[in-house]
């Protein structure tokens, strides 16, 4: 709820049998996401990383640690069998991503994408009882399109801390540098490096539901993040791409209300 308050709304509209399991992995998620934040040395991250890596082997032996967020995933994994790969992926990509530097191209930041947010949808769908070829394929989609919007999120908390991670080859072809985006700068070919990665999170939902009348109902509670992304990116339109403007840092309080009507509408 205090770390990934979208992801809590999210898990809350999932059937009664799968909610403690989504919260287990929710919190999972959370820890080595975390580590990159609050380390000044690489190794004492590898360490942490290390440390969950051996913690999901000993989940998959019965034998989990002492900890509360392992504990919870062990009874997830024994309830839902799920993959072990996924949680694997997850925890290799976020160690990769200690390096602190930026992504070289939008197909990186894809990639990076696609072992994190869509790992962690491949999971919920296993939870949902999903096995379908479409719901992975609107997964992998959905997770890219959340992974680009996490990242254009961060661009002023990470600006103030005087890091950029936004694709290069997006920014140099609007001869953007990073120190732009440490300054703040709102120009217009700032704001075009946003609109262009923005543009791609946006044709990334638009594929998810390209298909959704293939995808099973059963699946659509695992995409309920959709809302979240639809909210930024509109807002973000509003601003004329303006990703410092103080109203993208806020909390939407209407979330939640827009999370029921997508769930009642049965869409994503």
């Amino acid at each position: 709820r205090k770390r990934d308050y979208e992801g809590f709304l999210c898990s809350l509209l999932l059937p009664a049998e799968s909610r403690t399991s989504a919260f287990a992995l929710r919190a999972f998620n959370m820890c080595p996401f975390q580590i990159k934040d609050s380390i000044t040395q690489k190794t004492t991250g590898l360490m942490r990383m290390q440390f969950w890596r051996e913690a999901v082997e000993d989940i998959y032996c019965d034998n989990p640690p002492h900890q509360p967020v392992a504990t919870e995933l062990w009874r997830a994994v024994k309830r839902h069998n799920l993959t072990k790969m996924w949680f694997m992926k997850i925890i290799d990509e976020r160690e990769k991503n200690l390096d602190d530097r930026a992504y070289r191209n939008i197909q990186e930041l894809e990639t990076y994408a696609e072992n994190t947010q869509s790992a962690l949808l491949y999971l919920t769908l296993e939870m949902l009882g999903v096995r379908d070829i479409h719901a992975d394929h609107a997964a992998s989609h959905i997770g890219k399109a959340q992974g680009i919007v996490t990242c254009l999120r961060a661009t002023p908390y990470h600006s103030t801390r005087q890091k950029v991670f936004l694709p290069m080859d997006i920014c140099m072809l609007h001869g953007v540098s990073q120190e732009d985006f440490i300054r703040g700068k709102q120009e217009k070919n700032v704001r075009d490096v946003i609109y262009d990665i923005a543009s791609q999170a946006h044709i990334h939902l638009e594929h998810a539901r390209s298909f959704s009348k293939k995808v099973p109902a059963k699946a659509y509670p695992a995409f309920f993040c959709t809302v979240a992304l639809d909210d930024f990116l509109h807002n973000m339109q509003k601003v004329d791409f303006n990703i410092f403007h103080p109203s993208l840092q806020k909390k939407s309080t209407l979330l939640p209300l827009h999370l029921y009507i997508r769930s009642w509408r049965k869409t994503y």
